[in-house]
This record gives C-alpha cells, sequence and structure tokens, in this order.
C-alpha cells in the first residue's frame, strides 16, 4: 500500500508544570495515586479549578481511603513552584475549597459486576491510540520534542542555576515532513514565564541551547525561526494569569494533534472509567502493530456503551501504510479475539496494572506533565507483544495464501 508523500508541516504544542491547567490535572491525578494507595478499587473523578489565589476541588470519589485532600494539593502545588504570595497564586496562601461526594450509584450499578471480568464501561464514547515512525519511542515528532524542551527547562528552573524561571511555561514545535517522515524543524515557539528583572536575551539563548541539545542535528538546520516570549514579557502567569481547569490539556496530553481523539479527558479518572484506560490500552495496541513493522502509522479506536464490557466496536487505521491490502482487517480480527489485547475494562486494568502504579514504579501524577505517552516509564509503551502479533499475522496471512 502507498505511503503518505505530500510534504507538510505539522504543528504540536506542549505546557509545563506551572501550567494552570497542569496545575489542576496533577492535583486531580495526586488524589487519585492516594486513594489507589490505600484503596485500588476507589472509584476517582476528581477535577479543579485554579485562580487567583483560589482553588476549588470537586468531583464524586467512592474510597475507603483517608485522604486530606487540602494537604496533598498544597503539596502539589509547594513542588511546583508556586511558593511566592507576590505571584497571585501560592502553597502557603491560596484558599481551597473541597466540594466532593461519592460516586453515582447508577454509574457504579454498571461497573461494579460479581465477577471482575464481567465490569462494565464506566461510560459510553470512543478512544483513540496511536502510533507513528519518526522517533524511538514511536511518538508523533512534534509533540515528543515540545514536551522534552519544557522537560529540560523544567530541570533547569528547579536546579537554581536560572533564577529568572518561573513556573508557567508554553512551547510549540512545529516540523516538516516528506514520505510521512519528519525531515527538519522549521519553527519553534517558547513562552516562559520569567522575573521582571530578566534580560530577554538570557532566556532566548537558554532556549537556544536546550534546542541544540534535544534536537538530532539532522532535524535542526540554520534557518529554524525561533519566537521565544514574541509579546516581549510574560511576568503575571500560572493561576493568577489564566484559570486553570482539570482536563483542558487533552491534545497535548495525547498526540498533538495527530491522529483522532475521542475527546475524554484522563486526570483525575480512576481506571474504571475508560476514557483513560482504553485510551492507554488503545496505544499500548497501536504501538506494538507499528514496533511489529505491520505500518508506519497506526490509529486504534474502540468504543463503549456504559455498563457493557466487551467494546461495540474496533477499528484500524494504518493510513495507506500497511504493510499489505488485508493488513487492517486481519489486526482488526486479532484484537476482537482478545488473546493479545483485551479491552474488557477489568482485563485492561489487569494487563496495565493499573490500579497498582506506585508499586510498578510509576505514578498517575507523572503523566499528568509532558503527555500521557512517550515514556518508557509507563506500562503501555511496552513493545511485548510483537512476536504475538507476527506470529498471528503470519498465520492468519498462510492461511489467506491457500
Amino acid at each position: 500500500m502507498s505511503k503518505i508523500k505530500t510534504p507538510h508541516i505539522f504543528t504540536s504544542e506542549s505546557v509545563s508544570e506551572g501550567h494552570p491547567d497542569k496545575v489542576c490535572d496533577q492535583i486531580s491525578d495526586a488524589i487519585l495515586d492516594a486513594c489507589l494507595d490505600q484503596d485500588p478499587d476507589s472509584r476517582v473523578a476528581c477535577e479543579c479549578l485554579a485562580t487567583t489565589d483560589l482553588l476549588v476541588i470537586a468531583g464524586e470519589i467512592t474510597t475507603h481511603a483517608h485522604i486530606n485532600y487540602e494537604q496533598i494539593a498544597r503539596q502539589v502545588i509547594r513542588e511546583i513552584g508556586y511558593n511566592d504570595p507576590t505571584l497571585g497564586f501560592s502553597a502557603e496562601t491560596c484558599k481551597i475549597v473541597i466540594a466532593i461526594h461519592k460516586q453515582s450509584p447508577d454509574i457504579a450499578m454498571g461497573v461494579d459486576r460479581a465477577q471482575k471480568e464481567e465490569q462494565g464501561a464506566g461510560d459510553q464514547g470512543m478512544m483513540f491510540g496511536y502510533a507513528s515512525r519518526g522517533t524511538s519511542n514511536l511518538m508523533p515528532a512534534p509533540i515528543d520534542y515540545a514536551h522534552q524542551l519544557l522537560r529540560r527547562l523544567t530541570e533547569l528552573r528547579k536546579s537554581g542555576r536560572h533564577a529568572f524561571l518561573r513556573p508557567d511555561a508554553k512551547s510549540q514545535v512545529s516540523i516538516r515532513y516528506e514520505n510521512g517522515l519528519p525531515q527538519a524543524v522549521d519553527t519553534i515557539v517558547v513562552s516562559h514565564q520569567h522575573t521582571e528583572e530578566m534580560d530577554r536575551r538570557d532566556l532566548e539563548k537558554l532556549v537556544k541551547d536546550v534546542a541544540r541539545k534535544i534536537f538530532p542535528k539532522s532535524l535542526l538546520g540554520k534557518d529554524v525561526k525561533y519566537f521565544i516570549n514574541p509579546t516581549g514579557q510574560f511576568i503575571i502567569g500560572g493561576p493568577n494569569g489564566d484559570t486553570g481547569l482539570t482536563g483542558r490539556k487533552i491534545i497535548v496530553d495525547t498526540y498533538g494533534g495527530a491522529g483522532s481523539h475521542g475527546g475524554g479527558a484522563f486526570s483525575g479518572k480512576d481506571p474504571s472509567k475508560v476514557d483513560r484506560s482504553a485510551a492507554y490500552m488503545a496505544r499500548y495496541c497501536a504501538k506494538n502493530i507499528v514496533a511489529a513493522g505491520f505500518a508506519d502509522k497506526c490509529e486504534v479506536q474502540v468504543a463503549y456503551a456504559i455498563g457493557v464490557a466487551e467494546p461495540v466496536s474496533v477499528n484500524v487505521d494504518t493510513y495507506g501504510t500497511g504493510c499489505c491490502p488485508e493488513i487492517e482487517e486481519i489486526l482488526q480480527e486479532i484484537i476482537k479475539e482478545e488473546l493479545i489485547f483485551d479491552f474488557r475494562p477489568a482485563k485492561i486494568t489487569e494487563a496495565l496494572k493499573l490500579k497498582h502504579p506506585k508499586k510498578h514504579g510509576w505514578s498517575y501524577r507523572e503523566t499528568a506533565v509532558a503527555g500521557h505517552f512517550g515514556r518508557e516509564i509507563f506500562p503501555w509503551e511496552k513493545t511485548d507483544k510483537v512476536a504475538a502479533l507476527q506470529k498471528s499475522v503470519k498465520a492468519r496471512l498462510a492461511k489467506l495464501k491457500k
């Protein structure tokens, strides 16, 4: 099947841990981590709103855990770096309002089943997973590098070596593609909150130095256009500059606009919410398909009805990059058989160890910054199903040829 050959530029953005929406995502996920740590069967749907010196924590939580929501929130805010009252939002001074109640019994009855393998989906909806060649982690290059820029700038801010940096920041990376693969960086945009005393030239130098260390020389040519704090200054930031909400950066959280998005947010939701868990499983599936050599790009879509365990539909799209004309149909059949990838909610939770993140070396809070995909610490990033996929596809192709 033919590959995409049209040259084009694709752009994705990322936001730092100090961005107001990401402050809310991290608090929601830190509360989820605390609940699961004490009670792995917790039902959590926690959302936050942050504005000038005010944080609202709301949602539905049913758990046997004993949680101090305010203490968790202040610790997260403190660790992000909002410790100065003059910033208009700080760990010590912000007012915190808590409005938590239990999960609706109407939802719970569809999720809680006597046999775990029959656990129903926590809601209806469609979820997507995506993978593509062009980076070692099979993520789209623009979002991957946009995340890397801000991760490095955050490390430098917290090291104290660049005292003019403050927590809020955004990045944007535009990359030119040919034949479906990244060829060159076209534009880099960084807007970073800073102190009043900062010399803009210091930030420009720092961003360019970081870019040279992050991007391969083959991508970062001499003609890259840089826009660094293009408005001139970025002093007022964080929740004081813009109200933050949990779940508002869903494109930053996923693939930067590459592929499709079902619309559901991730942060603050326990694994019974297929908005989150099925999206993780779909990425796991798509990444293994690309790693196995069956396509250069792959998108997996699953859809659910509330209270029903089996997905109502499964679709595989290789964007015309599949290894043979039959590959999409074959892969869909393999997924539906549930022998390699089982998309029933309880089976997803079991396969990806979603109730016990701490035991397996990761946390939900870590997913809330720099994207939910592309980092090997997360179990859905493993490519341990490649051999099983190759064996199954080979057998089916041989059968078709008879």
